[in-house]
């Protein structure tokens, strides 16, 4: 069985805890651009998952084959499984357990992560969020948002509610309604990494 970490939440999602970090210059780089021994210069940086499932399933099903990769860089935000609305509602809780697990596993092995928050659907709202301290710094991607931008926005505000972030990390361009503490970061620019 896996570790078992502290819960929240109507279905038990592991906790990933709110952790202090320093939201001056945050750059991120992409999960399948990250190297094990990397220059000084990417792991200034903060680890994403804003990329296909496939390429970082292993954290979940092998975690401890990315640990030390990781703990090379500056922080990493939990990992990104997709939640999309034509998902079966198994597969959305799934993906949120999946992200919860990981970032409290990571953090157990003393890792900085931020929580990565996702969601479909309005019925999503009921777990989405849980698992999440309130006041924490999050990360939200906006790719392939601009096509339902309603929906994103109805998902932002509940995530605003619920969680109350101290920050969002905003991986590409926020929407003008998007309100709080937000920190763009330019997709582009995290995969330009050093070689």
């Amino acid at each position: 069985m896996r570790n078992t970490f502290p819960s929240s939440g109507r279905l038990g999602f592991p906790c990933i805890k709110k952790q202090d970090i320093d939201l001056f210059h945050v750059e991120l780089i992409a999960c399948s651009d990250t190297r094990s021994h990397d220059f000084a210069e990417n792991r200034a940086k903060g680890v994403h998952h804003f990329v296909d499932d496939y390429r970082f399933d292993g954290v979940y099903n092998h975690p401890e084959k990315s640990l030390e990769k990781y703990k090379q860089y500056r922080f990493v935000l939990s990992p990104d499984f997709s939640m999309y609305a034509d998902m079966s509602p198994w597969r959305q809780i799934e993906s949120v357990a999946k992200n919860r697990w990981v970032g409290a596993y990571w953090q157990s092995k003393g890792l900085l992560v931020i929580p990565t928050i996702s969601w479909s659907t309005p019925s999503s709202f009921a777990y989405c969020f849980d698992g999440v301290e309130r006041g924490s710094v999050v990360a939200v991607g906006m790719i392939g948002c601009r096509k339902n931008r309603l929906g994103f926005l109805r998902g932002y505000h509940a995530m605003m509610e619920h969680i109350s972030p101290k920050a969002v990390i905003c991986f590409g361009n926020p929407f003008s309604e998007m309100e709080g503490n937000i920190i763009p970061v330019d997709y582009r620019a995290s995969r330009k990494v050093v070689r």
